[in-house]
């Protein structure tokens, strides 16, 4: 098994043999307790308990070969990107990137107090502060429906309990998913919690 590690690197993660949790904690600690599954032929699914995006770790070799190449990639990913020095603004975090606009999205944008880009920046602000509720309740039910559909896509229920979770519908969500096996229905539940009422 590899693995893709998402941006939270730093994140806890779950790992799923079959419909068991078998660990949860940091990854080098849940990869351990995950190969002793894998070893057994077993397939393991990892998740970052952020996102519940898939965390792939490569299990080849020994426990030790495993925990070296974790720590590697995390050396790695922990490392500064090189800076070239020279003339020209300091790099303060400013990410440079295209926005296609009609002309007259261009013409109010150059016509605010310190141009585009920072109308740009302060409407994204305030838009950011307007929905952030939305986006916790978006991002939760993401979340669970990724965790979802990888491990309980071929549970009976799974299609209402998605529609249970997109629809806010707490009450629902948790009588469709009771007969699932305890451990999918628990880390399901976390995951959704914030979309469901």
């Amino acid at each position: 098994m590899t693995a893709h590690l998402s941006g939270h690197r730093h994140s806890p993660v779950t790992a799923f043999a079959g419909t068991r949790r078998v660990a949860s904690g940091a990854l080098a600690e849940v990869a351990l307790k995950a190969k002793k599954f894998v070893d057994r032929d077993e397939t393991v699914l990892i998740f970052d308990d952020a996102t519940a995006e898939p965390v792939e770790v490569d299990f080849r070799g020994s426990a030790q070969d495993v925990q070296a190449r974790l720590k590697a990639g995390a050396q790695k990913a922990a490392q500064p990107e090189a800076e070239s020095k020279g003339p020209g603004r300091p790099k303060l975090g400013v990410v440079a990137r295209e926005v296609t606009l009609l002309p007259r999205h261009w013409d109010w944008l150059n016509s605010q107090p310190g141009g585009a880009s920072v109308a740009l920046r302060k409407l994204v602000d305030e838009a950011r502060h307007l929905r952030s509720g939305q986006d916790r309740v978006r991002q939760a039910q993401e979340r669970a429906y990724r965790f979802m559909h990888a491990v309980a896509g071929n549970l009976a229920g799974f299609k209402d309990a998605t529609r249970a979770l997109f629809a806010g519908d707490g009450a629902r969500f948790r009588g469709v998913t009771a007969k699932w096996p305890k451990d999918v229905r628990e880390h399901a539940a976390r995951l959704a919690d914030g979309a469901l009422g």
